[in-house]
C-alpha cells in the first residue's frame, strides 16, 4: 500500500474518531440551550390558597396565595383568585394577584383582596387559573435593573431640550 493512500485512511479515521467524539458533545450543547418547554396548566399546579378570611375593618375577603416554584428558572405567577360562597354555588368575583420573584424550587407569598362580604356568610376562595412567565434572561445574566431614579420617560436616556415638539411641525 502506498504512503498516500494510508494518510487518505488515517485522514478518514480522525474525521470519524472526531464525529464520535464531538457529535454528541454538540447535541448536548444544542438540547440544554433551548428554553425548557412548560406543558400548558402546569402554573395550576405550583399555586394554592393557604388562608381565606374576611378583614373585620374593611369587611373584604382576603386569600393568602402561595407559590412554589416548580420551573428550573426564575419567573412569576398570575394567579386568578375567585371568591364564592362554599361549593356549589355559582361562579364568584375574580381578582388577579401577581406572585413576582420566584426563584427555582423557591416559595413566595402574596394576598388577593376581594370584595365585601356580606355579613353571616363565609367566604370560599379558590384557584380558578394560574400562569407562569419566566423572567426575560437577556436582561437578568446581563445585570440590568431599574434605576432608583428610573422613570418611563428617561428609561433609554433620551432627552429633549425644553419647548421641543416631536412629528410634523412643518418647519
Amino acid at each position: 500500500m502506498s504512503a498516500l493512500k494510508w494518510q487518505g485512511w488515517l485522514v478518514a479515521l480522525v474525521f470519524v474518531a472526531g464525529l464520535l467524539v464531538f457529535a454528541p458533545l454538540g447535541l448536548y450543547v444544542w438540547a440544554g440551550s433551548a428554553p425548557a418547554a412548560r406543558p400548558a396548566g402546569a402554573a395550576r399546579e405550583d399555586v394554592r390558597i393557604t388562608g381565606c378570611r374576611i378583614d373585620p375593618s374593611s369587611r373584604r375577603v382576603v386569600a393568602s396565595v402561595e407559590a412554589v416554584n416548580g420551573f428550573p428558572a426564575q419567573g412569576a405567577y398570575v394567579v386568578t383568585v375567585e371568591f364564592r360562597e362554599p361549593p356549589p354555588a355559582a361562579r364568584g368575583p375574580q381578582v388577579l394577584v401577581k406572585v413576582p420573584g420566584v426563584g427555582p424550587a423557591a416559595t413566595e407569598r402574596a394576598e388577593a383582596v376581594g370584595p365585601v362580604w356580606p355579613p353571616a356568610t363565609i367566604p370560599w376562595c379558590g384557584i380558578a387559573a394560574a400562569e407562569f412567565a419566566p423572567d426575560p434572561v437577556s436582561a437578568r445574566s446581563v445585570g440590568l435593573r431599574p434605576g432608583s431614579r428610573a422613570s418611563n420617560a428617561g428609561e433609554a436616556g433620551f432627552s429633549s431640550p425644553p419647548g421641543a415638539r416631536f412629528g410634523p411641525s412643518g418647519g
